[in-house]
Formats: C-alpha cells, sequence, structure tokens
C-alpha cells in the first residue's frame, strides 16, 4: 500500500481546485492511504471527501509566537511520523508547506510548477504539459507525474445528511420552503476588485423574484453582513438573508440544492462548481483560464476593460469598487437564461 500525503492548506478555492488530485490518486491506486495538511478555514471541506483518509490541522496562527510554535511544532511532527509517506505533494509551494513537507519526511518529494519561497529546494517542481493552463490541470500534472490518468475531474463532497436538513431548516426560519426553486447569491470576495457591486446583486435580486426564484445571499463575516444589508435596503422585496448563519458545510448544502449560483472568483462559488451546482462566475482582475469555472466555463461573464486579468488584489488605478461595473445586470440575466 503506498501512502501519500497532500499538502494545501489554504485557501478554499485553492484547496478545492486541488480535491481531483486525491480522486486520481485513488483512481491510480485504490488501496493507497493519502493524509491531507489543511488549515482549519478549508478543514471542514476536506472532512466530506471520502477518498482522503486522514485530515492533518495546521494552525497557522498558532505557530506565530515562539511561545506558539514551541507548544504545537512536537505535536504536529509527531502526527507527520506516524506513517513512512512514499510521496509528499506539495500544491502550495511556499515556505510553509516546504517545511511540513521536510518535517514529513516523504521518500520522494514533489511539488507544482510554481514552486515559491524555497520550496523547490525540498520538492521537485513538476513542470508539465499544463504549466500555462488551468490550476486544476497544473495540480493533476503532479499527480500524472506519479502515474496517474487525470483525465476526469472528481471533486467527490459529499454533503452529510444532517448538515442538509439543518440547511433546509435554515430557509424555512426564513419563511421559504426549500423545495421551490432558489438562487444562491455569493455576495462576497476575498478583494474588493473581485466583487461584483451590491446595486448590481440587488437588481438583480429584484428580476430573479419576477423570474418566480428566489434569492438567497450566503456568505459570512461583517463586511458581507453589511454587504448584505446594503443590497436588502436597495431591493423591492429583500432576498432571503443567510449571511453568517452557515456553517461551512450547511453552505456546501445551500448550495448543492439551489437551482443555480451567482458568484466571484471566490471561494464559495469555487464550492458550488465542485458539488455541481450550475454556477455564473463573474470575473474581473483574475484570469479566467487560470481560475475560472473550468467544468463549466461557458458559465464565466468577464468584465472588458483592457486591463482585466491583471492579478492584482487592489486596482493600482484606484478603480476597486468600479472594476466590476462593467459587468451589468443584463448580462447576467442573459446567462440566466442560457443555463435555466
Amino acid at each position: 500500500m503506498k501512502n501519500f500525503l497532500i499538502v494545501k492548506l489554504s485557501a478554499i478555492g485553492d484547496v478545492l481546485h486541488a480535491l481531483p488530485v486525491a480522486y486520481a490518486l485513488k483512481d491510480r491506486y485504490p488501496d493507497c492511504h493519502i493524509s491531507w495538511v489543511v488549515e482549519p478555514a478549508a478543514y471542514e471541506i476536506l472532512k466530506m471527501v471520502p477518498v482522503i483518509d486522514e485530515l492533518i490541522l495546521f494552525k497557522k496562527k498558532e505557530f506565530r509566537s515562539l511561545g506558539g510554535f514551541m507548544q504545537n511544532f512536537g505535536p504536529l511532527r509527531r502526527q507527520l511520523k506516524k506513517r513512512h509517506y512514499d510521496v509528499s505533494l506539495d500544491l502550495q509551494g511556499l515556505f510553509k508547506s516546504a517545511a511540513i513537507t521536510w518535517v514529513a519526511g516523504a521518500k520522494e518529494k514533489i511539488g507544482t510548477c510554481f514552486m515559491r519561497e524555497g520550496s523547490d529546494k525540498i520538492s521537485r517542481p513538476v513542470v508539465g504539459p499544463n504549466a500555462r493552463n488551468h490550476v486544476i490541470e497544473q495540480y493533476l500534472d503532479v499527480a500524472r507525474a506519479l502515474g496517474c490518468n487525470g483525465d476526469q475531474i472528481k471533486f467527490g463532497i459529499e454533503v452529510p445528511e444532517r448538515e442538509q436538513d439543518i440547511a433546509r431548516r435554515l430557509l424555512a426560519q426564513c419563511g421559504m420552503n426549500a423545495s421551490n426553486p432558489y438562487v444562491a447569491l455569493v455576495i462576497g470576495a476575498s478583494s474588493p476588485n473581485k466583487r461584483w457591486t451590491s446595486e448590481g446583486f440587488a437588481k438583480l435580486s429584484d428580476w430573479l423574484y419576477e423570474q418566480r426564484l428566489i434569492p438567497v445571499m450566503v456568505g459570512g463575516g461583517p463586511r458581507e453582513e453589511q454587504w448584505a444589508q446594503e443590497i436588502e435596503y436597495m431591493t423591492d422585496v429583500p432576498p432571503v438573508n443567510l449571511v453568517g448563519r452557515t456553517t461551512l458545510s450547511q453552505l456546501a448544502a445551500v448550495l448543492q440544492g439551489a437551482a443555480f449560483t451567482v458568484c466571484g472568483d471566490t471561494g464559495p462559488g469555487h464550492l458550488s462548481l465542485a458539488l455541481g451546482t450550475k454556477t455564473i462566475m463573474l470575473i474581473g482582475p483574475t484570469n479566467i483560464n487560470r481560475t475560472g469555472p473550468y467544468t463549466q466555463m461557458e458559465n464565466a461573464v468577464q468584465i472588458s476593460r483592457d486591463c482585466r486579468y491583471c492579478w492584482k488584489r487592489s486596482c493600482p488605478k484606484g478603480l476597486d469598487k468600479e472594476c466590476m461595473e462593467d459587468i451589468t445586470v443584463d448580462m447576467v440575466a442573459r446567462k440566466i437564461k442560457e443555463i435555466y
């Protein structure tokens, strides 16, 4: 039996992009054991993936102080050393993942085509035919280097029935029946220039009601709760508001039950894609060919600005809020009519 260690720590979208690697390994080596090192933010997602045999939680924040490092390094090291790994796959390619990989001490250490912060000194970069293509294919090239086929994109998230039941009850508490068709609106993003406008979501919400579809806002955190209030204020009929009310697994249940999702290039949007829900992804500064909705590229709506694909977290032109204004409600509505 082969023992594999996957090191992909964060963020949620990146971890989801790496999931097909686990399925490619299991497909090629059915009796293998897969351990995965992950940070808390994405831990709950990987708990819903049956092909992962062991999760090793890396609490990065607790390592930031000398005292925290001294307290937490020993238990992490012991957990990594419990199993003799044949191969480690560093899919993060940063100093922190390189350190974890080095401590684990696998016989063979490989990583992606883009290794940074000295991680290429620990793991051998795999520069496959997809080095300039979508990140999912870049990760799968690492699996292919181990003899895997990697032709099928499988995520295989299985949302527990208990979480589905909780999601249905949350929707019922908001006055709706989850059996009625609803649309998940992922109203937030990791940076302002990746987020569609509150006005856009509000107008789309009113339009969805006209189509007899119930808009349901999802997300979490204080900023998104504030945006949800803005959207409610701008609408004729407020959408159902689940922002800040779900765990990640309950969010997965809501997304899985939706007729479709409207989102930016953000973690919950990629979760919707991984669950097989029809997903309209609104893309601004990021490159659709690298992080777009790979399994549903036809459902992407992009800005038309010459500066698109800039990859900046903050617009150098000072257009953080204006970047996504290039996408209109009519554009999104046309895409909805194509898929629903």
